[in-house]
């Protein structure tokens, strides 16, 4: 990747404040879906001049969600290239049926910020001699492993009840931070046609998670 992570640090001091700006700014002259995914294929057959692509559509929205998990600048920095590294390695199992390009990267993204989060949280409570501080002995034992497979589980469950549209609409959203109309420009579709598919989505979300609970 190069300069990549030079390239990154001199074009993020411009950002501008959510996520959703920064998306909507970066894409009045709408990108279909089919440029992303072709970039991704493109990537997935090892060519390296789609992986610039990507990087230069995307990278300042990676950062900008990393920097905003971790509250720090030079985790984001390298975070952001660690995930165009996972893209790199992983583009050939990425599926558009599963859901957008956008969200496929904001997934790994938001993966990677909060492995490191909890590897720094682990790192506080672990003293000199590599013992954990006092009172400390229960956090990330097996139960909370346990609980936490659990809980992922659960969602992907839950997900598997949405409709390829309504998934789609629901990472575009919600993963990037856009309001209902900049989704729909993003996506190509009327506004209204945007809202039925997020509000019926959230609610089959929303029965699916307290069936799972109450079983």
């Amino acid at each position: 990747m190069g300069g990549a992570l030079e390239t990154l640090r001199e074009q993020a001091q411009g950002s501008p404040g959510t996520l959703g700006e920064l998306l909507y700014a970066r894409t009045k002259a709408r990108i279909p879906e089919s440029e992303w995914v072709g970039l991704v294929r493109s990537i997935a057959a090892r060519d390296p001049r789609a992986l610039h692509g990507l990087y230069h559509r995307a990278h300042r929205l990676v950062f900008t969600l990393i920097m905003r998990i971790t509250r720090s600048r030079e985790t984001a920095e390298e975070l952001t290239v660690d995930v165009f590294h996972d893209v790199w390695r992983r583009a050939g199992g990425y599926d558009p049926a599963n859901g957008t390009v956008v969200g496929w990267i904001m997934n790994q993204a938001r993966s990677r910020a909060i492995d490191r989060l909890r590897l720094e949280q682990r790192k506080k409570r672990v003293g000199p001699a590599g013992d954990d501080a006092p009172g400390d002995a229960a956090v990330g034992g097996p139960h909370d492993d346990l609980d936490q497979r659990q809980q992922a589980r659960r969602l992907r469950d839950a997900l598997a009840v949405l409709t390829a549209h309504e998934r789609r609409a629901i990472e575009t959203a919600y993963f990037a931070e856009l309001t209902y109309a900049e989704a729909a420009t993003r996506l190509g579709e009327p506004v209204g046609t945007i809202k039925t598919r997020i509000r019926s989505g959230l609610a089959k979300l929303k029965r699916a998670l307290a069936a799972d609970r109450s079983a």
